[in-house]
């Protein structure tokens, strides 16, 4: 059962690189971009491929999102393919939630419990629910770690296996744990770099005293344009978009009110906002019930969960100076199972759909 929706959308932004040459790593507790998917406890995370060159994907995020009143840990992974024929289309992507019970992770640890590894080193952290009611998504502190609970928690890692982490959970899903890197760890194949997602809560920045400006300059962009924020509205939700109420000047307010909401963070990677209304970049060619299918698995519809953001593209390279591996996007939009259907025991994880639509001026974003 979902629980009721956050009041504001919180914002993801590009934190420390993950030293893939450290001792630690990353898991699936973690957000992250870039780097490989960290696979949950009897899940199998296989590499997807292209639905369209059948090429494999690349990993391009994974967000650690656990529902406020639900069980399950749980994970979203988003894939791309790197050819340029397909990554600006729909089926060039591929989104996989995976889940998983508290009770899976911890018989994980004990089926591995005879090598035990040294623990790692205390390290004390913020951590906050992504999803409902939550108000901040936390700060990391110096290794990156992220979060899971709406209450800010105390991290005390404990001994784990060599090839699973065990985290310190409590009943309300609220660790985050680093686990153990195998001497022979190696990634599967080409990976953009990775690095830790930091969360901050979109309303920090309109409280900022230091928006004075960017209120000025937006005061002077309505009176050019003739049309006010307000006017503009809201650029998503549901096929309920009012696009022609008050279309700019130069014909494009989707566009300019996707400008004018980004201004107040240009470094935003991603925005969450569970069962929100996503922020498009251009007007939809097709109303949202006819873009976005029913769940596959159980028939529930799907609601939006987070997008996807044009700062993201320049951070999307691998350590290779020499690779030609690349995405570009205007943005993408996630939608998953309303009901976040999840069949105990299950081995595979769900696929969900994303929306993809090409930045209309890519140079701005650079």
């Amino acid at each position: 059962m979902m629980a009721a929706s956050q009041e504001n959308t919180l914002i993801g932004l590009c934190d420390e690189a993950i030293d893939n040459n450290k001792k630690t790593r990353s898991t699936f507790l973690t957000s992250k971009i870039g780097g490989e998917p960290d696979k949950l406890p009897a899940v199998c995370l296989m590499c997807p491929s292209c639905s369209l060159c059948k090429s494999p994907l690349i990993h391009v995020v994974q967000v650690y999102c656990p529902l406020d009143t639900s069980p399950y840990h749980r994970t979203i992974n988003v894939f791309a393919c790197t050819n340029t024929d397909c990554h600006g289309k729909c089926d060039g992507w591929k989104v996989l939630r995976s889940q998983c019970l508290e009770s899976d992770v911890k018989s994980s640890t004990e089926a591995a419990g005879a090598q035990q590894v040294p623990a790692v080193q205390e390290a004390p952290m913020f951590s906050t629910d992504w999803c409902d009611d939550a108000d901040d998504w936390g700060v990391e502190e110096e290794c990156g770690e992220t979060w899971t609970t709406s209450q800010t928690q105390t991290l005390q890692t404990t001994s784990m296996s060599a090839t699973e982490a065990a985290p310190d959970v409590s009943s309300q899903l609220q660790s985050l744990s680093i686990s153990t890197v195998e001497e022979d760890s190696q990634p599967k194949g080409p990976a953009f770099k990775p690095f830790y997602i930091s969360v901050v809560d979109e309303s920090d920045f309109t409280r900022d005293t230091g928006m004075e400006h960017a209120q000025e300059l937006l005061r002077e962009y309505e009176q050019r344009e003739g049309a006010t924020m307000m006017e503009l509205g809201d650029c998503g939700g549901g096929g309920e978009e009012k696009y022609e109420k008050a279309e700019a000047r130069h014909g494009d307010a989707v566009f300019s009110g996707f400008m004018k909401k980004v201004s107040l963070c240009p470094e935003q990677v991603l925005r969450y906002y569970r069962n929100g209304s996503p922020l498009f970049i251009s007007k939809p060619m097709l109303d949202l019930k006819q873009m976005v299918p029913p769940c596959s698995y159980c028939g529930s519809g799907r609601t939006f969960e987070f997008q996807l953001m044009p700062a993201l593209v320049t951070l999307l390279c691998t350590s290779d100076d020499n690779s030609q591996l690349a995405v570009e996007f205007g943005t993408v939009l996630v939608y998953t199972c309303h009901s976040s259907c999840w069949k105990s025991g299950s081995n595979s994880p769900m696929e969900e759909f994303a929306v993809v639509q090409p930045d209309p001026d890519q140079r701005l974003f650079k």
